[in-house]
């Protein structure tokens, strides 16, 4: 990396006069605020770490009182938000550890090393709880693949996933892409990783114990992501692409020698807190595992491990540089700790002690260069209500009739459409990327509903999904909230399994503008009423504001990331059909729905009108029926009904299955394009046996699910008619072709 040589800091008077902190997003009345913390005016590097740990990234000042309305516990909850991860019980003394976290700023500068080190971030989130990784998955939007910045970010930021995840050897086993004007220049990163850990090597990131030394672990500390965690709090803007310095560079090699050997350091029992160094670096970690154990910390600077020259205290503080953890032992245990690490050839480094005051003190060159109370950086930094306003334009969609369209009569050619639109089209270009067989437990690959992992040395399996259509949000951010965690489960039960909890990234555009932060208020709303009617508590998070472009902010796109779990293997299922005569039932309602839907968008070049409606106790008992229907092995597939309606759904089962389909029912009153592309809410597309198909549907209905048997797996066509007339007729090859085509011929 070319030197860079620090130039000299202004004194604690210019900061003031010339009010320099505001070039590190600290307004006036913030660094009023820290003065009088302080009881005299901050140096350059105290106004550095107060600027990162009072960010939104870090202290989430104006989406606190809104993440506060999220339930956050359950009798599985081991660990909520607050840590590096939440934790949830899945029985035999083990728990599931999972997170997603977003780095859609860096991305938008540097996508290769943006999106790498966003997987590196959230792989460390979970082994610092103790876990092993086992699972990677992601969230990703972009613009129209029609230009050539567009095609440009999305390749360099999947070979960013695939980069980091292959090296480090843990697969990267789903996720969901989609891609919209709306997200052009500002795409959305969010990494999520999931892990296993038995219950008594649960870790903490806390600085515990008066005296103890505290360990810096792993590759020397340089000047990249310098102020990561405040570019990532600011709007992007012309200058943006100059602030590449904020961007982090990782070693996925050097994060693997990390894991284990932090792994087998939590085995030994000696470890009394441990955390990664992630967004603001040395700073966040040391000031938070002060604060959780109510004391103060030492830092040495001249023991920090530099890679390169003439590194200044606010730079060593606020590095983002990767691969990088802090931890804490009793004195008796300091060589146990230095022979683990120097046996992976990892450094390992004393750079402080635990102390009593409750302050951070850091020494540099012998002398005291920074000493700010703990509990004023972590607990301290004001919380903003922000003023609310009604967009005009959710006022103005609730006048669209969205079935204003000329009737479409050419379906089959709707349908390529709608399977050749890169949001619902085959994703293998992207997952072919990725090394998701590693570790051989990944029983569902990407491509179904939702991915699932087997529990070595158990029946049990882990099945994951992130979820959440910004169309809907934008259009309703209240309902579209709801369907984001619905429809997450509802591909959790389709793949056998109970939905147990959810992460969130809650990716918004600027809060200071009230119609942004309205959006904010009512998708939390949404989200939340759906948590506790589905009983899937949030146990962690995180928050990405200031996604804006030129045209104003990105869709609101609170991303749901879920786990559930499989008690049995045996009750694994997938989207595909599976056998020539099986039966097709369709379960739920359709209504005249085309607000936000894909057909409305690929079809007639618009997204208006309202989302599908959704009623969560409806959705709620679909998901109880379908999931005891599976666990009594009369179920052979199960694909929920989402993007492209019922017409994409049968289109994936068919392709999937490498067979056709005959269907036959019946539109009712509505328009055939209607009955076929409408997204309506709470519909699933199970198959069973001719033998089982009755009782199929007798369970169904007795749980009170609207449910009809409408047709039978078999051929090679895709064959549907509505109310006796042909309405599809295709080779299921040639819109396998038009799915498989779609994305590879953009990206040429």
């Amino acid at each position: 990396m070319t030197q860079q040589l620090s130039v000299k800091e202004p004194t604690a008077e210019q900061i003031a006069e010339q009010k320099i902190y505001s070039q590190f997003g600290v307004s006036d009345s913030e660094y009023e605020l820290i003065t009088q913390f302080m009881g005299r005016l901050p140096n350059y590097t105290e106004i550095g770490v107060f600027s990162v740990m009072w960010s939104e990234h870090c202290a989430y000042k104006n989406s606190k009182p809104l993440l506060s309305r999220f339930p956050t516990s359950g009798p599985r909850v081991l660990m909520g938000p607050g840590e590096g991860a939440g934790i949830v019980d899945i029985g035999d003394n083990q728990a599931v550890v999972f997170k997603i976290e977003s780095h859609n700023h860096p991305s938008a500068v540097e996508p290769y090393q943006g999106a790498a080190t966003g997987v590196g971030g959230i792989i460390r989130d979970i082994f610092s709880m103790g876990a092993r990784p086992v699972a990677l998955m992601n969230s990703l939007r972009f613009g129209k693949l029609e230009s050539d910045r567009a095609k440009y970010l999305f390749e360099h930021v999947v070979s960013g996933i695939a980069g980091y995840g292959n090296c480090i050897g843990i697969p990267t086993v789903g996720g969901e892409i989609m891609f919209d004007d709306s997200y052009d220049g500002n795409p959305l990163v969010n990494a999520m990783c999931v892990g296993l850990i038995d219950h008594d090597k649960i870790q903490r990131g806390v600085a515990r114990g008066v005296g103890n030394p505290v360990f810096y672990v792993g590759p020397p500390t340089g000047r990249d992501g310098i102020h990561g965690a405040t570019f990532a709090s600011v709007e992007l803007s012309e200058e943006s692409e100059a602030k590449k310095t904020a961007v982090q560079v990782g070693d996925p090699f050097m994060e693997k020698l990390v894991m284990e050997a932090c792994l087998e350091l939590i085995d030994t029992g000696i470890v009394l807190g441990i955390q990664d160094m992630g967004a603001a670096g040395l700073t966040c970690s040391s000031s938070e595992m002060a604060s959780k154990a109510g004391n103060g910390l030492e830092l040495y600077l001249d023991q920090v491990p530099q890679r390169e020259e003439g590194m200044t205290p606010y730079e060593m503080m606020l590095s983002e540089s990767q691969e990088r953890m802090l931890f804490v032992v009793e004195p008796k245990d300091e060589a146990q700790a230095q022979e683990i690490f120097d046996r992976w050839g990892v450094i390992c480094c004393k750079v402080g002690k635990v102390t009593d005051d409750g302050r951070l003190k850091l020494y540099h060159h012998g002398e005291i260069v920074g000493d700010m109370p703990v509990k004023a950086l972590v607990d301290e930094c004001p919380i903003y209500k922000k003023p609310s306003a009604v967009p005009a334009y959710y006022e103005d969609n609730a006048k669209v009739d969205t079935l204003r369209y000329e009737e479409v009569t050419d379906l089959g050619g709707a349908l390529r459409k709608v399977l050749g639109s890169p949001t619902v089209a085959s994703k293998a270009w992207v997952y072919n990327q990725y090394d998701y067989m590693v570790r051989t437990s990944t029983a569902v690959r990407p491509g179904s509903d939702a991915a699932v992992v087997t529990i070595h040395g158990t029946r049990k399996g882990l099945a994951m999904t992130t979820d959440c259509n910004g169309r809907y949000v934008y259009l309703d951010p209240e309902v579209g909230g709801r369907i984001a965690v619905s429809e997450a489960a509802r591909n959790i039960v389709c793949s056998g399994a109970k939905p147990l909890a959810i992460t969130d990234n809650l990716n918004f555009g600027s809060p200071e503008k009230p119609e942004i932060f309205w959006q904010m208020e009512k998708a939390v709303d949404g989200m939340a009423e759906a948590c506790r009617v589905l009983d899937t508590p949030v146990i962690g998070g995180n928050v990405s504001l200031y996604n804006e472009n030129a045209t104003g902010a990105i869709y609101p796109t609170p991303v749901v990331g879920m786990v559930g779990l499989v008690e049995d293997t045996d009750h694994i299922t997938t989207q595909a059909f599976k056998q020539e005569g099986d039966a097709i039932l369709l379960l739920g309602t359709t209504y005249a729905e085309l607000g936000g839907s894909e057909f409305q968008y690929a079809v007639h070049g618009v997204t208006e009108g309202r989302p599908p409606a959704l009623d969560l106790a409806t959705e709620q008992k679909l998901h109880g029926a379908v999931l005891e229907a599976i666990r009594a092995g009369l179920v052979t597939s199960a694909h929920d009904l989402s993007e492209g309606g019922l017409a994409a759904a049968l289109a994936e089962s068919c392709i999937g299955g490498r067979i056709g389909a005959n269907v036959e029912l019946s539109a009712g009153s509505l328009r055939h394009d209607v009955a076929l592309f409408s997204e309506s809410q709470s519909r699933i597309l199970l198959t069973a046996s001719p033998a089982r198909a009755d009782e199929l549907k007798a369970v169904i209905a007795a749980a009170g699910v609207p449910v009809e048997i409408i047709g039978t797996v078999g051929g090679d066509r895709l064959r549907v008619h509505l109310d006796g007339t042909a309405a599809l007729d295709e080779e299921v090859s040639g819109l396998k072709q038009v799915w498989e085509d779609a994305i590879p011929c953009l990206m040429k």
